[in-house]
């Protein structure tokens, strides 16, 4: 039995065929994803970020600030604005409600301590009781102009500016100056501290827009509130700041996996299993069904021969041809069907019918499976010719 090239075989031309359709799509997605990091590699911040030129950043207002000569520091980590603050410096922080209690507390540390201004923006009652003591945060208002409507220096030179946002009242026994009022309570609150610190809590945030920049006289008071130091500290907080923790606390790969992974991974098991079971179940015996067309003989032999050849199937392509060879020969020499299986039945009668011996006709139908592919060609033409001598005699 030797490989041949039939119509089942594959060339490079069909497998190129049935392939390009999937290396396309690979392709397509290699060169997709290149694009989309090419686009991706430019500089992209958030908002409120000096270094955005979006919408919503803070570009417009960092270069103003950086042509009065005024230095920018970008922090997003408390450390570093315990390290860059300073009596010459301006802190200015955008989102205080994302800081814990434990930031809350060292940042005030540091804006008593620094003799510095701090400028609180938007913040609410999450921050506003640790970092504005005396101050309370109300429900906010829509932003709008608002005219300064009191007589500190830095709001009556900027006059009218986009504020609203949240509204405050203070409470504490020092003064403060409190302007830009929306519904009669201020979103602009200034209070002084001590070692000649000051802080400004803003109600909105959208003054330092870059959209928002040009109207109104939001640029004077943004240079003002933001431009009388020397330095400028941006602290960003984000929600990756490790100094949200008091204690340094190691973590390992399981702390950071949800409490529920355990359960979740019996049930995928159990699910697995249960899906294992489902598609291993029997329904029955096998049925044999007639096809639905017509196959010539010559093809389902040539089928069945070529996956014997490729599962180097020897023994079962020997068994088969040994099987329906001796089928034929039982009727031929009066054998019964039932007994053509039968060495003591079969062999006898064809030892009468012929002049060979009986070894050799065992050797022939009942011997072992050949041991090549040549052994195996052999034995078919040897099954071939005893047929025929057979029907001739």
């Amino acid at each position: 039995m030797t490989a041949s090239n039939t119509s089942l075989s594959r060339d490079t031309r069909q497998v190129w065929t049935r392939a390009r359709g999937i290396l396309f799509a690979v392709a397509l997605l290699i060169v997709a994803g290149v694009i989309l990091a090419l686009l991706g590699t430019g500089d992209r911040h958030g908002r409120l970020d000096p270094r955005s030129t979006d919408r919503n950043g803070s570009r417009a207002v960092a270069e103003l600030l950086k042509e009065r000569g005024v230095s920018i520091r970008v922090a997003t980590s408390l450390d570093e604005v315990t390290a860059a603050a300073g009596p010459d410096s301006t802190l200015l922080v955008t989102a205080p409600d994302l800081l814990t209690d434990h930031q809350q507390t060292v940042l005030r540390g540091v804006m008593d301590n620094s003799g510095g201004r701090t400028v609180l923006l938007a913040p609410g009652t999450p921050s506003v009781d640790s970092l504005a003591p005396g101050v309370t945060a109300e429900l906010p208002d829509p932003v709008t102009a608002l005219a300064p409507g009191c007589s500190w220096p830095e709001a009556r030179r900027a006059g009218s500016a986009n504020l609203g946002g949240k509204r405050y009242v203070t409470t504490g026994a020092d003064p403060a100056d409190t302007c830009y009022f929306s519904d009669g309570l201020p979103t602009l609150v200034h209070l002084k501290g001590t070692a000649g610190s000051d802080t400004v809590l803003l109600g909105s945030a959208d003054l330092l827009f870059n959209h928002r920049l040009a109207d109104e006289g939001n640029a004077s008071l943004a240079l003002q509130l933001l431009g009388s130091r020397t330095h400028l500290v941006w602290y960003l907080p984000s929600l990756a700041d490790s100094g949200d923790r008091g204690v340094e606390e190691e973590s390992d790969f399981l702390s950071l996996i949800p409490s529920g992974w355990l359960w979740g991974t019996l049930q995928l098991a159990v699910a697995a299993a249960l899906t294992a079971i489902w598609r291993a179940r029997r329904l029955g015996p096998l049925v044999t069904e007639r096809l639905p067309v017509a196959i010539r003989a010559s093809e389902a032999t040539e089928g069945r021969a070529r996956l014997y050849f490729r599962a180097n199937a020897r023994d079962r392509a020997a068994a088969v041809l040994r099987s329906a060879t001796r089928a034929r020969l039982a009727p031929l020499v009066g054998v019964p069907t039932r007994e053509a299986h039968s060495p003591d039945a079969l062999l006898p009668a064809l030892s009468a019918r012929l002049s060979g011996g009986e070894t050799d006709l065992r050797d022939l139908l009942f011997g072992p499976a050949p041991t090549h592919d040549a052994a195996l060609v052999l034995l078919a033409d040897q099954l071939d010719a005893l047929e025929r001598e057979v029907r001739t005699s």
